[in-house]
C-alpha cells in the first residue's frame, strides 16, 4: 500500500504516461514498447542502490533526479520510456521501494494500455485469470516458478514452456514480469494483474466457485446481480467444487458472498452449538 506522496506520485506519473502514449503515430505498438522497457528499467533500479537513491532522494532536487533519469537511460530505451521515468523520478516518493513499485505499475499498465487500444484486453484478462489457475493449481509448477535457488533464465525458460504459442505478447510480458517478483507468489501475482486487466477496462472480476456448471442463463444473472452490488460491470470467472454441495461462493475483491449449500449447513451448525 502507498503512502498519500507516492500514491499522488504514481497518479502524476500515470497520466503523464497515458498523454506520452496517447501522442504517439502507433499508441498500440509503442505502448508494449514502453511497457517492456518500463519493467526493465524498474528491474535496474531495483538492482542498482546508488541509481535508486539518485533517483528518489527527495533532498535532491526534482530536476536534478529527472536528469539523472534522462542522462542514464540516454540512447537506451525509446524517448517516450525516457520522459516517462525521468517525470517519475522528479514526484516525491515516500521511498525508494515506492518509486521501484512504481515504475512496474506504468510498464503494466502502459502493456494493458496497448491490449485495450488493440482491442484484446478482455483476451488477456482471460489468459492471465487461466495461467493463475494452472500455476496455483500445480504447487510443483509454482514452487519451481518461484524458487530462487534456480536462475532467473531457467524460471523464465519453465513458463515458456508452458506459455508460448498459447497466449498473446502482451500477456507473455505480464508473465514474466510476475515469475521474476521477488515479494509475491507468482500465483498471486498474475491473479493481480488478471484484476488489473479488468479493471482498466472498467470491469471488476468475480471469483465464482460453484458446485456445478453454471448455464449460460445463470452466468447471464448473475453478472447482472453483482454489476448491481457492485455498481460495475463484473467478469465471472468460474471453478467448480462439488464440496459446495450446491449453491455458489461469490468473491470480489475483499467481498465474499457465501451462497452455497455448505455454508448455509456451516451456519446452521454454529447456530445449533
Amino acid at each position: 500500500m502507498y503512502a498519500a506522496s507516492s500514491r499522488e506520485a504514481l497518479e502524476g506519473a500515470r497520466i503523464e504516461l497515458e498523454t506520452a502514449l496517447r501522442g504517439t503515430a502507433a499508441p498500440s505498438t509503442d505502448a508494449v514498447t514502453v511497457g517492456d522497457e518500463l519493467l526493465s528499467v524498474a528491474a535496474t533500479v531495483n538492482d542498482n542502490r546508488p541509481l535508486r537513491i539518485a533517483l528518489a532522494d527527495t533532498a535532491t532536487a526534482a530536476d536534478s533526479r529527472a536528469k539523472v533519469a534522462q542522462d542514464v537511460l540516454a540512447g537506451k530505451v525509446t524517448d517516450t520510456t525516457r520522459d516517462v521515468v525521468a517525470s517519475a523520478a522528479a514526484r516525491d516518493w515516500s521511498s525508494e521501494a515506492d518509486l521501484v513499485s512504481g515504475l512496474q505499475s506504468l510498464g503494466c499498465e502502459a502493456l494493458l494500455l496497448s491490449a485495450k487500444e488493440s482491442g484484446s484486453l478482455d483476451a488477456v484478462e482471460e489468459e492471465l485469470f487461466r495461467l493463475g489457475r494452472i500455476v496455483k493449481g500445480d504447487g510443483a509448477l509454482e514452487q519451481a516458478l518461484s524458487d530462487r535457488t534456480r536462475s532467473a533464465a531457467d524460471r523464465l525458460g519453465l513458463l515458456h514452456k508452458l506459455i508460448d504459442g498459447k497466449v498473446s505478447d502482451v500477456t507473455s510480458k505480464l508473465a514474466e514480469f510476475a515469475v521474476s517478483r521477488t515479494d509475491q507468489a507468482p500465483g498471486d501475482s498474475i491473479d493481480e494483474l488478471s484484476q488489473l486487466a479488468a479493471a482498466s477496462n472498467g470491469r471488476k472480476v468475480a471469483y465464482v466457485t460453484s458446485a456445478g456448471e453454471l448455464s449460460a442463463d445463470q452466468r447471464t444473472a448473475l453478472s447482472a446481480k453483482l454489476a448491481a452490488i457492485f455498481d460495475a460491470p463484473v467478469t465471472l470467472h468460474v471453478d467448480i467444487d462439488p464440496a459446495l454441495l450446491g449453491g455458489v461462493v461469490v468473491r470480489v475483491g475483499d467481498e465474499r458472498i457465501d451462497g452455497s449449500t455448505a455454508g448455509r449447513i456451516a451456519t446452521l451448525r454454529r447456530g445449533l452449538r
